[in-house]
């Protein structure tokens, strides 16, 4: 009986230090990622510009499945 509380105990000991390691870890890996916030570089008629342009793959889509022209 105590063999198979010894058994319980060390693998409930080994799954929370597996996830206190991947927590740990998690968080050492996106701490770089973060970078410093930059201004908005664009002026305003740069932001004010078309961006979507229907060119012949977007038609082929519409087309495709049948959206109104």
């Amino acid at each position: 009986m105590s063999d198979e509380t010894k058994a319980k105990v060390g693998r409930r000991d080994f799954l929370r230090k597996v996830g206190i390691g991947t927590v740990g870890a998690g968080a050492t890996l996106a701490t770089p990622l973060v970078g410093s916030a930059q201004a908005d570089s664009e002026n305003n008629d740069e932001k004010r510009k078309a961006r979507y342009k229907e060119s012949d793959h977007v038609k082929t889509f519409y087309r495709v499945n049948r959206y109104p022209a």
